[in-house]
């Protein structure tokens, strides 16, 4: 079967009744020439399949149209929202995304920097596994734009992170408004920035003496702190608010093998929305989603803004959560339309 022949600009040109230069302009947005012709122009191209050449364009705009993302999160668990959402911000304007995983080698991360820089990529954009916590490779200095997501960055840099404090303070104040009074935390542990954020959002929603208990990002720590809240003299707590998604599936399945309902006597809320865990837990579980996919798509805006010499203001921008309401906290689940949280059956 004979190969098609690629469409050409100079086809797009002659079908179009323009010169070349003018259909270029055309399809570039540049230069003068009347919005009719332009139309004409681009609807020619689309009819006739017309796909610019990447070098030619390249070349002419001085940019390679091409994102490197580097990660140390090779497991994907934010990661991959992360990406999803670079992709999506990125696809319609023609830019590339090239994931790079590096573990926590500093060997292999400067041999993927360097190959980026060899590629001649527009930008990079850095996340990984916590906010906490820089790559093991410096990017300050490099002569293209870094955009941080998910992950520490120097002062001077754009870096994105999920509001934390204002995700664990919803989710506090939701189980006080369902008429919940014994509040409990159940969270990871204490080096984290997100964990300390985290339960001082709590504090200052349920009390200042409210239990925190600190361990691993585990189920089993989950089963261990419902032990060690229901074997202590203080009276136990209606509503646990849990540091993360593993944790509190723990905590439901610990109280249900105690007889203790969920939610009719304890509500729960998780954090992260890690949706294969979230919907899997019985009852299905309420947590904070982090959005880390809005994240990504604020970073992919951001890196491609400084690609084309725009500026941005260096700092932490911290990004909403948002409360997805399933059934373990219990209450009236329609209440949280007036709040703008997310409502799911299952």
């Amino acid at each position: 079967m004979a190969k098609a022949e690629r469409i050409r600009i100079y086809d797009v040109a002659r079908v179009a009744g323009v010169s070349v230069a003018t259909a270029s302009k055309a399809l570039n947005d540049t230069g003068r020439m009347t919005e009719q012709t332009r139309t004409r122009v681009k609807q020619t191209a689309a009819a006739l399949g017309f796909r610019p050449n990447a070098m030619a364009r390249a070349l002419t705009q001085q940019r390679s149209f091409a994102i490197g993302l580097l990660t140390n999160d090779t497991y994907g668990r934010f990661t991959l929202p992360v990406m999803a959402g670079i992709s999506e911000a990125l696809v319609d304007e023609g830019v590339s995304v090239f994931l790079c995983g590096i573990e926590d080698d500093a060997a292999l991360a400067k041999l993927h920097v360097d190959a980026m820089l060899d590629k001649q990529v527009d930008g990079i954009i850095a996340t990984g596994k916590r906010i906490d916590r820089r790559l093991p490779v410096d990017l300050s200095h490099l002569p293209i734009p870094v955009v941080y997501a998910f992950t520490e960055g120097p002062e001077d840099a754009v870096t994105l992170v999920s509001d934390d404090a204002e995700g664990a303070r919803e989710a506090c104040e939701w189980l006080l408004q369902l008429g919940r009074t014994h509040l409990a935390h159940i969270t990871g542990p204490e080096a984290f920035a997100s964990v300390t954020a985290r339960a001082a959002a709590f504090h200052a929603v349920a009390g200042a003496g409210r239990p925190v208990l600190h361990g691993p990002w585990s189920e089993a720590w989950g089963h261990e702190a419902v032990a060690r809240l229901w074997s202590s003299n203080d009276l136990p707590p209606d509503a646990i608010f849990c540091g993360n998604d593993q944790i509190a599936r723990g905590v439901v399945d610990a109280l249900r093998e105690r007889g203790i309902a969920v939610p009719g006597d304890v509500s729960v809320i998780g954090f992260d929305n890690w949706e294969i865990v979230a919907a899997a837990t019985r009852p299905p579980l309420t947590t904070v989603d982090m959005n880390l996919k809005e994240l990504g798509r604020e970073a992919g805006r951001l890196i491609l803004a400084l690609a084309e010499g725009k500026s941005a203001e260096p700092g932490i921008r911290a990004l909403p959560c948002k409360l997805v309401v399933r059934q373990s906290c219990g209450g009236d689940m329609f209440a949280g339309r007036e709040k703008g949280v997310a409502l799911q059956e299952s």
